[in-house]
Parts: structure tokens; C-alpha cells; sequence
């Protein structure tokens, strides 16, 4: 009986467990042991169970549907649409406090390939607007120009983190709050937002490694000498007396750097006396005398000056430069760019400048020698296709080099207009990043402008090439006869090359091709 028994209560677990392994779902309380301390609240979850989903205790195509609408981890959130549309700059996300309603943290994006971080030059928009996607929120100054930068989702904005003129905030940086309904900005007038910087920096950092334990070399005893030994002083300490001590911090001079001529090296009053005789008599000292007598103001560094100075200090240690100069004749080149204005003129266009001709002749230069419109890399040498001109720029904002895109393929006129449209926005600080951005070789010319006769420019990485173009000047040239002669007009430029990409023999074979161009105009048509 006792057998029999234990079989029906043994057959009556098989029935009650087979029952449970065929129910179409379980509910289970989500929890995990990395991020319990994070979680605000218990959410329950169905799991709809397919056969053969157990296995072993884990869960293999199981499809889970959360209870609860939304479940908050630390300060995200994850629910339905909770990814923003713009990945660059904008995330969803709750505050640590739990009062605050859904909202959109929007932070600095990176609106170039070297923008590290950002300055804020306006806000178009105020707290409490209605914001659409496509509208401007504010502009943004890069380390190339000023750009505006638009809303990606509908909504309003609730705070604003940096105000007009914040500098040297930092890419990822949030710099705005925006949430979806209108009664739910007030609850975020006293928001801070978390620094990401920090976060990302104390991520990288590598955790401390263990102090290693220094094994001291056993060393044989020496024998004790008979003469007594210098006690030994403390490192970093200097005896000195009352009174020079005294003299000492009167003057702020730091003990350490004096050195004593007392007994046992020790620092008297005399010490600190020629100590400050001689600072007082040093070139340094009355450099910095006569710099303090002097008017002058601090101007602080723009995002332009600084990412400009980084680039340009980067070029001339890292890049090879060399140079090579050649003097052209314009004065055929004058006479064409003559007859070509005088037909738009009548034809209601605008003129043609010298630096338009000259940009055309340096493309076409570059189709014909292509090993100079390359770059460097570690690996290989990049030669483009494209032989897209950047043109510098001066303006009060700074130095900048929009692009004439495929400027071999256009003619005088069209390079000409593209030309003064970006200096425009160049001196309205207007420029969007296609405008600079995808050059392959740079022309500065201080010549027609500013009457430079002749410079040598530093190479805008990561190109090989800057050409510097002078200002034309008469010259006397012989004629024909022994005692003929006659006036041309000659224009100095000077190539500078990355001589890891461009050999001398092949720089100099470009500046021919140039010449070629501007002594003979013409061909430039052909």
C-alpha cells in the first residue's frame, strides 16, 4: 500500500507540473543584481512562451511585453518613440528627480570633422516658445564659422543651459531642455543639467594599478669608518636663521632657491640679500618692470583663432615644407580679362577679377599634374578626382577658406560669382560647413588686395599644396635688339608643398603648368 501510495502523489506532481509547463504565459518580476539601486520602480512582465522556450533555465525566443508604460533606469527612460530623430545631439531622459515629466536634453553637436567644442553666439528661440522641427534654435560658432542650428522634433522650449556668448562648450554638452507639453515648463526653471564632460573623462580614465613592491638589492655590509659622517639632511628642507626667514617671506622669496653659505650650508641674511640683488639686476626683472608700465588690452581667443592657431602650429611642425617661386608675365592675361569684361558688361554681367583667372589656371594646373591635388596618410597617398579650390578669405571675424567645388570644370564667369557669394558669407560669418569643407588645394593672394610682392603660405592640412600669389609689377625687359627694350608686368607665386607627397621635380612641373596658363591665356579655353 505504502509503494501504491507513493506512486499516485508521485503521479499527481508529473500531472500539476505538466499542466504549469503548457500554460500560455507567466508572469515574472524583472529584477537584475547589476541595476537594482538604479531602478524606480518594480515593473512586471508577461512572457509569452512558445514550446520549447525553457531550457535549462533560460528564456531562448521568448517575446516580452512590459506591464508597465514605461520603466526608468538611473536617468533614462526607454518607452515608446523614447530615441530622439537626431542622434547628433538630442536624447530623452529623466532627471534623478522623479517629479520632472518626459523632456529632451539637446547638446552641443559636432557640426565639423576637428570641432571639439562650440560657442553659442545667439539664441533664436526664448524659454516658454513653440518649437518646430526645422526651426532654427540658435546659432552655433564652430572652429570654421557660425551655424545655425535647427530643432528636430516639435515642441517647446523649457530651459536654457548656456546663454548668448557661452564659450568652449564641449561636444555632447546639453545646452538646452525641450519638452512636449506646455504646462511642463515651469517644472524645469531650476533644472541642472549633469556634465557629460566629467562623466566621459572619469569613464576613460583607467583605474589605478596596484602599487608594485620594490625588492631592495641586498647589499654586503660596509666597514665603519673612524670618521664621523655628515648628518644627513632632510630632502627638500633648508635651515636658515630667524632673520632671514623673516626676510624672506617680506619678499616672497622661496627658501629653497637660495642657497645658504652659513655653517652646514645653512641660509643667513646676507643669503637673502644677494638673492634679491641679483633678481633685481636680471634682464627678466626689468623686462617684466618696464612690460607692467605698459597700456594695453587682452582681446580673448574666438573658436576661428584658436582651432586656426592649433591647425597652423600642427602644419609647420609636422609638414615638410618647401617652396618654389616663379615670376609670370600677365600682361596677355590683362588684356583677355580686358575683352571678357567688356562683353559682360554688355551682357549685364558681373566682372571678372584677376583671382578668378587665377583660380581657373591653378585647377587646370592641378587636372594636369594631379600628384599635387593628393594628400598624406600613414598607410598611402590620397590623389582626388575632384579638384575642389579653397580661396582664402580675410574678414574682421577671422581667416577663412570657402571652396570653389570642381572649379577645372567651370568656366571664368561661374567661378567668379561662386567666388564673391562665399566671401560674403565670409564676412557675414555665415558659412555652412559645405562651403568650406572637401578642398584639395588653397590659393592666398595678398598681392592684388594688399600689394604684397611676395610671400610663402603654410599648408592647410591635410592638403600638399598652398599656392601665395603676389602683386603684379612693371618690369623692364630687353627687346630684340641690343639696345631695344620693353615694360611687361611679371606676378611672383610661390608653390609651398608636403614634400612626403610632392617631389620637387614635380612641384616645379606644376608651376610650369601654371605659367603655361596665365602667359597664354587662351588655352585655358581649349
Amino acid at each position: 500500500m505504502a509503494y501504491t501510495s507513493h506512486l499516485i502523489r508521485h503521479s499527481r506532481k508529473l500531472k500539476l507540473l505538466r499542466n504549469e509547463s503548457s500554460s500560455s504565459s507567466v508572469l515574472v518580476r524583472m529584477f537584475s543584481t547589476e541595476v537594482n539601486s538604479s531602478i524606480k520602480s518594480d515593473n512586471l512582465v508577461r512572457i509569452n512562451q512558445q514550446p520549447g522556450n525553457i531550457n535549462g533555465g533560460s528564456i531562448g525566443a521568448s517575446s516580452i511585453r512590459s506591464v508597465s508604460n514605461r520603466m526608468r533606469i538611473g536617468n533614462n527612460s526607454i518607452s515608446r518613440n523614447a530615441f530622439s530623430s537626431s542622434q547628433l545631439y538630442s536624447r530623452r531622459g529623466f532627471a534623478s528627480d522623479s517629479a520632472l515629466p518626459p523632456h529632451q536634453e539637446i547638446g552641443m553637436p559636432s557640426l565639423s570633422p576637428t570641432m571639439t567644442e562650440g560657442n553659442i553666439a545667439r539664441w533664436l528661440k526664448k524659454v516658454g516658445d513653440k518649437v518646430s522641427t526645422g526651426e532654427v534654435l540658435c546659432e552655433i560658432e564652430t572652429d570654421k564659422a557660425t551655424v545655425e542650428m535647427e530643432c528636430m522634433e516639435d515642441g517647446y522650449l523649457a530651459k536654457i543651459i548656456h546663454d548668448d556668448g557661452a564659450k568652449e562648450i564641449q561636444v555632447g554638452e546639453v545646452i538646452a531642455i525641450t519638452v512636449e507639453e506646455e504646462d511642463d515648463i515651469a517644472k524645469f526653471s531650476d533644472y541642472k543639467a549633469s556634465s557629460t564632460a566629467s562623466s566621459g573623462e572619469a569613464k576613460s580614465s583607467p583605474e589605478p594599478s596596484p602599487p608594485k613592491k620594490e625588492v631592495e638589492p641586498v647589499s654586503s655590509p660596509e666597514p665603519t669608518s673612524s670618521v664621523a659622517a655628515e648628518p644627513p639632511q632632510s630632502e627638500g628642507r633648508s635651515f636658515a636663521s630667524p632673520l632671514a626667514k623673516k626676510l624672506a617671506e617680506e619678499n616672497n622669496v622661496p627658501i629653497s632657491s637660495v642657497k645658504g653659505t652659513g655653517p652646514d650650508g645653512s641660509i643667513v641674511k646676507a643669503d637673502i640679500d644677494d638673492y634679491l640683488a641679483s633678481k633685481a639686476s636680471s634682464p627678466k626683472a626689468k623686462a617684466t618692470t618696464q612690460a607692467s608700465n605698459l597700456d594695453y588690452t587682452d582681446l580673448p581667443h574666438t573658436q576661428i583663432r584658436k582651432i586656426t592657431a592649433s591647425r597652423l602650429l600642427q602644419s609647420k611642425q609636422t609638414i615638410p615644407h618647401y617652396y618654389l617661386t616663379v615670376d609670370s608675365c600677365v600682361d596677355k592675361l590683362m588684356e583677355l580679362r580686358s575683352q571678357l569684361n567688356s562683353v559682360q558688361e554688355a551682357s549685364g554681367g558681373k566682372r571678372i577679377s584677376v583671382n578668378d583667372l587665377v583660380v581657373k589656371a591653378a585647377a587646370l594646373a592641378l587636372r594636369k599634374v594631379p600628384q599635387c591635388n593628393s594628400s598624406w596618410t600613414n598607410d598611402y597617398i590620397r590623389q582626388y578626382n575632384n579638384v575642389n579650390i579653397n580661396v582664402a578669405v580675410q574678414t574682421e571675424h577671422g581667416l577663412f577658406v570657402p571652396v570653389v567645388k570642381d572649379a577645372d570644370k567651370k568656366g571664368l564667369s561661374k567661378i567668379g560669382e561662386e567666388i564673391k557669394q562665399l566671401a560674403d558669407k565670409a564676412k557675414k560669418n555665415s558659412l555652412k560647413p559645405d562651403d568650406y569643407e572637401g578642398g584639395t588645394f588653397t590659393i592666398s593672394n595678398l598681392g592684388g588686395p594688399f600689394g604684397v610682392k611676395q610671400f610663402c603660405a603654410i599648408i592647410s592640412p591635410p592638403q600638399a599644396g598652398i599656392l601665395a600669389v603676389g602683386s603684379a609689377e612693371k618690369r623692364v625687359v630687353p627687346g630684340a635688339g641690343p639696345d631695344q627694350f620693353k615694360f611687361a608686368s611679371f606676378m611672383p607665386v610661390t608653390l609651398s608643398c608636403d614634400h612626403r607627397v610632392i617631389d620637387g621635380a614635380i612641384g616645379a612641373e606644376w608651376l610650369k603648368a601654371f605659367k603655361g596658363y596665365i602667359e597664354k591665356p587662351e588655352t585655358m579655353l581649349l
